[in-house]
C-alpha cells in the first residue's frame, strides 16, 4: 500500500511539473524564482502588462508568452556573471491572473493598487480609499536589500484618455518629515514600482 501512494504522489508531481513546463506565462501572473546558490535572491514576482518581470542583476525579463523553464533559463544566462559556474535557477507559476468579468466599474470604499519591484510581498492589494503611499507600502512586507527607496515610482493612468503619468517618490524623504505634503493618495489602478537599487546607490 505505502508503494502505491508513494507512486501516486511521484505521478502526481511528475503531471504538475509537465503542466508547469508546457504553460505559456501571461501578463497578470506571479511567479516564484528561486536560485539555489543564492536564497537571498528568492521572490515572487507579478508579470507586468507588457509581459516582463524584473530580477536582480538581471533586469528585465520577458516573461509573457515564455514557459517558466524559458524564464529560468533566460535568468540563468543574466546573472551567470556573479557566480564561480552557472546557476540553478526554478521559475514555477505561484498563481494566476485572475479572471475578470465584465462589469460596469463601481466606486466602492476600496480600491486596487498593484505594488511591483523590490518588496516582500508584491502583487495586487485591495486598500481603503484614501491611503496614501506610505500607508500602502507599509502592507507591503517591507523593502529587498536591493531596493531603490529614493526613487519609487507611481504610475497611474486616465481611464477617459489612456494617458499614464509617472511620478517619482522618495520613501526615505517622506518617511523621515524632511518631505512633508508629497505623499500622494492613492487611485484605483495605481501602480507602485519600487526599482532596484543600482551600484554605489
Amino acid at each position: 500500500m505505502k508503494t502505491l501512494v508513494l507512486a501516486i504522489i511521484a505521478c502526481v508531481a511528475a503531471t504538475v511539473a509537465f503542466a508547469q513546463s508546457q504553460y505559456s506565462i501571461r501578463s497578470g501572473d506571479t511567479l516564484a524564482v528561486e536560485v539555489l546558490e543564492d536564497p537571498s535572491l528568492n521572490r515572487s514576482l507579478l508579470v507586468l502588462p507588457n509581459g516582463t518581470i524584473t530580477f536582480p542583476f538581471a533586469g528585465s525579463v520577458q516573461a509573457g508568452g515564455q514557459s517558466p523553464d524559458a524564464v529560468a533559463g533566460a535568468i540563468a544566462s543574466r546573472i551567470s556573471s556573479n557566480f564561480a559556474s552557472e546557476p540553478t535557477v526554478f521559475v514555477t507559476v505561484q498563481s494566476l491572473r485572475p479572471r475578470v468579468e465584465a462589469q460596469a466599474p463601481q466606486i466602492g470604499p476600496t480600491i486596487d493598487v498593484y505594488m511591483l519591484g523590490e518588496i516582500g510581498a508584491p502583487g495586487l492589494k485591495r486598500i481603503e480609499r484614501g491611503t496614501t503611499v506610505l500607508q500602502a507600502l507599509a502592507t507591503s512586507g517591507g523593502f529587498t536589500r536591493f531596493a531603490a527607496t529614493k526613487r519609487i515610482l507611481l504610475r497611474r493612468s486616465n481611464i477617459s484618455t489612456g494617458e499614464q503619468t509617472v511620478s517619482r517618490i522618495n520613501y526615505k524623504a517622506i518617511a523621515s518629515g524632511a518631505s512633508v505634503g508629497s505623499d500622494i493618495v492613492l487611485a484605483d489602478g495605481d501602480v507602485i514600482i519600487v526599482p532596484e537599487r543600482r551600484l554605489f546607490e
